[in-house]
């Protein structure tokens, strides 16, 4: 069985300082065998973690529209933010990966997709965010996993790391897999494990991207 955070950040990440090494020491540490790094605006650190992990890696992205923030996973090639979402999941879709939706219905979070978007979108989502630590309320967990009940969606649950200490505090024991379409019937078959994250990592995120926009 793997134990997956899907949901991790690298210094490639304008918010985040951690090392892939510190990663890797990390996951060893936490019994972590599987984990999405899903950077900001890029796939480089994924790509270089994959080269170099000792586990499974799956290369992600969370891309900025200007309705929210879309992931997509199993990808070949970064996908620029600012594009529209249509042109988001068009660019996702041709390179035959997936579909997930990040820290669905977060109020409290600017970069949460549209909740009106995510309803429109439902024939076209692969996966859905069930569980992610850096999340405020259990609300938004609650409603994701409504969500994902009402139209058959594998939920995912991850960290949302941007600090090595965060690693592992959510994740799904699944089976292994095989690629994208053994991913999903895998995360299907999935337990959702995890616990909120103290808010105060939300001042470190946010000192970090300020130190990187003034270099």
């Amino acid at each position: 069985m793997l134990k997956a955070d899907l949901h991790i950040h690298t210094k490639y990440s304008a918010d985040c300082n951690t090392s892939l090494e510190q990663i890797i020491s990390r996951c060893q540490q936490t019994g972590i065998n599987c984990i999405a790094i899903a950077d900001h605006g890029t796939i480089e650190g994924a790509l270089k973690m994959q080269s170099i992990a000792p586990f499974v890696i799956i290369v992600a992205e969370e891309i900025l529209t200007p309705r929210g923030e879309i992931m997509g996973m199993f990808l070949r090639e970064g996908i620029p933010s600012g594009l529209s979402v249509e042109e988001t999941i068009s660019r996702i879709k041709a390179q035959d990966a997936l579909i997930a939706i990040p820290h669905p219905f977060d109020m409290f979070r600017h970069s949460a997709l549209d909740s009106e978007i995510i309803e429109e979108l439902a024939e076209q989502i692969d996966v859905i965010e069930v569980f992610n630590s850096r999340s405020l309320l259990y609300r938004s967990s609650a409603k994701a996993q409504l969500f994902a009940q009402k139209y058959g969606i594998p939920g995912s649950a991850g960290s949302d790391a941007h600090t090595p200490s965060e690693i592992g505090n959510a994740y799904v024991e699944m089976p292994e897999f095989n690629g994208k379409d053994d991913f999903i019937n895998a995360l299907a078959q999935g337990r959702i494990v995890g616990r909120r994250t103290n808010p105060l990592v939300h001042l470190n995120s946010a000192w970090t991207r300020l130190k990187s926009n003034l270099k």
